[in-house]
């Protein structure tokens, strides 16, 4: 739904204001509590905003929007918030239905831990093709139904008011996505639960037509994800975020040889900004493709790993497009 129409209900608004939150902080690489810190709020309080347990304010939004560089999308999605809410009190009040929505993303009970994490970006010269695979072991008490996956883009990262009026213009669609999951051999279906201009976030269901598969207490399973976007909406980075216990994190980007593409990248943690990665990405040259592997072992939870690349036969292109800072 359109974050702009005049049928957007105050709940909707609100969650179209938190995903835009969660969307620019995957951008920047922030962690929510250093987020908070930022903007110098407590550290639970931006957890409770994108949560859905505080409502949106205007001191918060724009801390929030100053602090990620939104280019003001986070401010312009308050104002959609403020004006839904002024319509709602203007209006009689009718019955709600309660919300289903449930603050944790997996049921009670369970413990999710992330065996191996494995990323394949792959670039054809115009559109990439991401492929994730990950090794997830329940370690709960409860089966595990469904899994949680956000797609972030950030076209042009040092100049955030250009990202938004490009996708404002051109959105990221589902069709052009081409989202695809499977489990054990089955497909999995999948739902969206935000679908915003250039942030999706995805409910991965282990269950199909044909039947239901849950991941239960002590069983490993691999999954596997891929989806396509083409690199007008795509900038020149790709970044890894560490959401639950992982034991091996692994990244290989591979690029046609021709472009000449040279790697490097940073990595961000709860207590400490950008640095240089411990160690490079490796590079291997195979035929027409140049390709670049990234391998840690126990990444801390809530790190962030961001590769970034040029084509450096390509270098018109890239001053034109403005993608580096």
């Amino acid at each position: 739904m359109d974050a702009h129409s005049e049928e957007i209900t105050v709940e909707q608004a609100a969650e179209g204001f938190a995903a835009e939150v969660a969307r620019w902080r995957e951008v920047r690489g922030m962690s929510k509590r250093a987020l908070a810190r930022a903007m110098g709020f407590d550290p639970s309080y931006v957890s409770h905003v994108e949560s859905g347990r505080h409502k949106p304010s205007e001191e918060f939004a724009r801390l929030a929007d100053e602090a990620l560089n939104a280019g003001k999308a986070i401010w312009r999605r308050w104002g959609d918030y403020e004006q839904a809410r002024v319509r709602a009190t203007n209006r009689p009040a009718v019955p709600t239905p309660t919300s289903s929505r449930t603050e944790q993303p997996y049921a009670t009970g369970s413990a999710l831990v992330v065996e191996h994490d494995a990323a394949l970006l792959q670039y054809d010269g115009s559109a990439y093709r991401l492929t994730m695979r990950r090794l997830l072991r329940n370690t709960g008490t409860e089966p595990v139904t469904r899994y949680l996956i956000r797609i972030s883009v950030d076209r042009y990262p040092g100049d955030p008011e250009r990202s938004n009026i490009h996708y404002r213009a051109h959105p990221l669609t589902w069709d052009e996505l081409d989202l695809t999951a499977t489990c054990r051999g089955e497909t999995m279906r999948w739902q969206a639960k935000h679908d915003r201009d250039a942030f999706k976030e995805v409910w991965l269901l282990f269950d199909n037509e044909h039947g239901r598969f849950p991941l239960y207490p002590g069983e490993s399973v691999w999954i596997e994800y891929a989806y396509t976007v083409g690199d007008d909406k795509w900038g020149n980075w790709f970044q890894r975020a560490v959401r639950l216990p992982t034991e091996q994190l692994e990244v290989q980007l591979a690029f046609p040889a021709h472009l000449d593409p040279v790697v490097w990248g940073t990595e961000t943690s709860m207590t400490a900004e950008a640095s240089p990665l411990r160690t490079p990405p490796v590079r291997s040259d195979a035929g027409e493709l140049r390709q670049f592997t990234w391998i840690t072992a126990t990444p801390a939870l809530h790190a962030r790993y961001r590769l970034e690349w040029r084509f450096r036969a390509r270098p018109e292109q890239d001053m034109k497009q403005g993608e580096f800072r």
